[in-house]
């Protein structure tokens, strides 16, 4: 039954990505601010439905804590990264955000076009220092629109119970730009593995935590208070049932 359901996901998934990458197509007639506001109005119709499927037909439910923790203005949110999941999910509860993503994510058919039309914050992970500038200066514009920001400071899914190098991005964004910076914890991998086509159902348990003040604190400092808070919320998430 659990191999059915995941098939039938990715199935309707798959229909439902391309209808509304069509959609997105014909946004980029539009100038730029209404573009922008139009492509963002899909995705979240495009968010909704995945959200949907992954309730209804996967049966995986989830549980915010710590919604309090959630500013009505731009900040950093520094998440763990376990699963696809997360990528999609965590834009249901902040205010309307972007995240910081490799570049080759923006040549994928249907879904790629939407992230061109998202201003995404999108980086060459080879490049080094480079990709580092660009994540200030193109950081520093999103936040000035009245955007937050999501960045996954492991750089890539981790599995469940291990914890992953975090990078100097995120930080170095929080140090430079004064933002507040939001940790946030999950449990979504011990239902959606990395690269796994089978999604066990189950409670997802999101927890986000109170702001951390950059100001005075180094890159390195920083980046520890985070993944410290991390570290400890992640053994205190209930147990996935």
């Amino acid at each position: 039954m659990i191999y059915l359901r995941s098939t039938l996901f990715s199935l309707l998934l798959a229909i439902w990505t391309v209808f509304c990458g069509v959609l997105v197509l014909c946004t980029y007639v539009l100038p730029p601010n209404a573009r922008f506001r139009s492509c963002y109005a899909v995705c979240d119709l495009w968010r909704a439905g995945f959200m949907g499927m992954t309730r209804q037909v996967l049966e995986i439910r989830t549980v915010v804590q710590g919604r309090e923790h959630i500013p009505d203005s731009p900040a950093i949110y520094l998440s763990k990264h376990q699963s696809a999941w997360e990528t999609v999910a965590l834009q249901v509860w902040t205010p309307p955000a972007v995240f910081v993503l490799k570049r080759e994510l923006l040549y994928i058919p249907f879904f790629g076009w939407a992230l061109w039309g998202l201003r995404m914050i999108w980086i060459d992970r080879s490049s080094g220092k480079s990709a580092l500038e660009k994540i200030v200066s193109q950081g520093q514009k999103r936040l000035s629109e009245g955007l937050s920001i999501i960045i996954f400071p492991e750089g890539t899914r981790v599995a469940p119970g291990k914890m992953g190098r975090f990078k100097a991005g995120g930080a170095h964004l929080a140090t430079r730009t004064g933002a507040a910076v939001i940790p946030v914890a999950h449990n979504a991998g011990e239902l959606w593995p990395r690269n796994a086509f089978v999604k066990r159902p189950g409670t997802i348990t999101v927890r986000f935590g109170p702001a951390i003040d950059p100001k005075g604190l180094s890159d390195a400092e920083l980046n520890q208070r985070v993944e410290t808070w991390i570290r400890d919320a992640m053994g205190e998430l209930p147990a996935v049932r």
